[in-house]
């Protein structure tokens, strides 16, 4: 098993409640703003608490109900077997991508990064 695992509070007493850690990943995908992204390292720095595997875990299993396409990958890929659905969004949303090469697997663009990353600047007063 690897080091990196989520925090304690993330094997609640009770089944139903959503462990802590996972409620703030969620709340920090909810206050990126559309046409913008953050990596799964990104919000785990924002927390100041785990890492992106445990924000990747967090998302894999609550992310459903919050901006999912929002919290991705730091090299722009989309997220595999999301990929279409997640491209609406941000064809919707106006997230920049940079269009796929031929040679591109599935010619499916990626998310300009250098566009597209949020670092959480214009919420910095709300953040506790």
């Amino acid at each position: 098993m690897s080091e990196e695992r989520l925090p304690d509070d993330a094997h609640p007493a009770h089944a139903d409640a959503l462990p802590e850690f996972a409620e703030r990943a969620l709340e920090v995908a909810e206050l990126i703003p559309p046409g913008r992204v953050m990596t799964y390292g990104d919000v785990a720095e924002w927390l100041e608490e785990g890492g992106p595997r445990q924000v990747g875990r967090v998302m894999a299993l609550y992310g459903g109900a919050v901006p999912w396409w929002r919290v991705v990958r730091a090299d722009g890929v989309l997220l595999p077997g999301h990929e279409l659905r997640a491209l609406e969004h941000y064809r919707a949303e106006g997230t920049p991508l940079k269009e796929a090469s031929r040679a591109a697997e599935g010619h499916l663009p990626r998310l300009d990064m250098k566009r597209a990353r949020w670092d959480g600047g214009e919420r910095a007063q709300g953040h506790t």
